[in-house]
């Protein structure tokens, strides 16, 4: 198995509720903060500007824009490639773009000045705003559903609905598990339940009969697994109660007063790049596998199905169709703030969110609520 397929290590608080204690103790001791990016992806964290398509930069100039991205450089960051590797980035006013690695949340980058743009999640950010009411705002949001998952076996565990976990041995890694009680609470289910068996990001345990049901991700482990010849069963966390935008924009306070219009230059990079994503994801796919992940050796196929996965399932929607990408209704909003109080965090919609800055790109640009087309 590779590198892109179990996630060895993979990042400690990625869209889970338990990552808030890391974050949130980073937050406290702001001074020190170093978090340096994990992996050993192409270009050791560093994306040069555009490799082909536009040159010419725009009429604005906003130097070298920074990016913590919350994974490895797999397909998970295909639109980001796209808008790297076709010149979107420059024709927006940016003379480079780093794009750096993770495992992280990008809480911690983003406050101590490390980086400029976080791409992360609603339960990780909403932690620390919540919690230590930091000056974070999510501006936008890749994935309008959340990709978590229990993964189970037809065959054994079978965990088709909630109720199904019942009695059942679940794998959840440290970082997932107040992200999964808040899921057992969201159904009437308590932990004494279940069977919460600690383990770490590996899917064998499941396959070996170690547990029944396993939290994963739809566009990763799932995938895995069932490349292996198993029959899976999937029980989405979004469509059973915890439905949270993932993949988000975020930025700091004070970014979005001195540099909106910068910002404005990103979110517009990247709906481009997404939308030709969302138009050839094969071509994605390639990106991440033998340019900016190659150094990972990603599963071509795992990858491939990944990124269609993400496309279909997470990236567009009913809202996006009609708003444009990376958009987040007052009722998705609404449906992550009653997720991150399941999962014991206490925030607003204005706390968290900040939709004025997408908004205004659409006005300037309303061809883009088309996906390009």
């Amino acid at each position: 198995m590779t590198t892109g397929d179990h996630r060895t290590g993979r990042r400690a608080g990625r869209a889970s509720a338990g990552a808030r204690a890391g974050v949130v103790a980073a937050t406290a001791a702001l001074a020190a903060l170093s978090l340096a990016a994990c992996g050993s992806d192409s270009g050791s964290g560093t994306s040069s500007t555009s490799t082909g398509g536009t040159t010419s930069a725009g009429p604005a100039d906003y130097g070298t824009v920074k990016v913590q991205l919350s994974w490895i450089k797999n397909e998970e960051f295909a639109g980001e490639f796209f808008a790297d590797s076709k010149g979107y980035f420059k024709t927006a006013g940016f003379s480079g773009v780093t794009l750096t690695p993770g495992p992280s949340t990008g809480a911690a980058e983003l406050l101590s000045g490390k980086t400029d743009i976080a791409l992360s999640d609603a339960v990780s950010i909403g932690s620390v705003v919540g919690k230590e009411d930091a000056p974070l705002k999510v501006i936008g949001a890749t994935y309008q559903k959340n990709p978590f998952t229990i993964l189970s076996l037809t065959d054994k565990g079978n965990i088709a609905t909630p109720k199904d976990m019942v009695g059942k041995k679940i794998g959840v890694q440290d970082s997932n598990t107040a992200l999964f009680k808040a899921l057992l609470a969201a159904n009437g289910l308590t932990d004494k339940q279940v069977t919460i068996v600690p383990v770490q990001y590996d899917p064998s345990v499941l396959v070996n009969g170690q547990v029944d049901g396993f939290v994963a991700y739809l566009t990763n482990e799932a995938i895995t697994v069932a490349s292996q010849g198993h029959k899976v069963t999937n029980l989405p966390f979004a469509d059973n109660g915890l439905p949270f935008v993932a993949e988000t924009v975020t930025t700091t306070e004070d970014t979005i007063k001195s540099k909106r219009a910068m910002l404005e230059a990103f979110l517009t990079a990247e709906i481009k790049g997404w939308t030709d994503n969302i138009k050839d994801p094969a071509a994605g796919t390639d990106l991440a596998v033998k340019t900016y992940g190659k150094d990972l050796k990603l599963n071509p196929a795992n990858s491939l199905a990944g990124n269609k996965k993400q496309v279909t399932d997470l990236v567009v929607s009913d809202e996006t169709k009609t708003n444009g990408l990376f958009t987040i209704s007052s009722a998705l909003q609404a449906e992550t703030i009653k997720s991150l109080a399941g999962a014991g965090i206490t925030v607003t919609a204005d706390k968290l969110f900040d939709m004025s800055l997408l908004d205004d790109v659409y006005k300037a640009n309303p061809g883009l609520k088309s996906y390009g087309g």
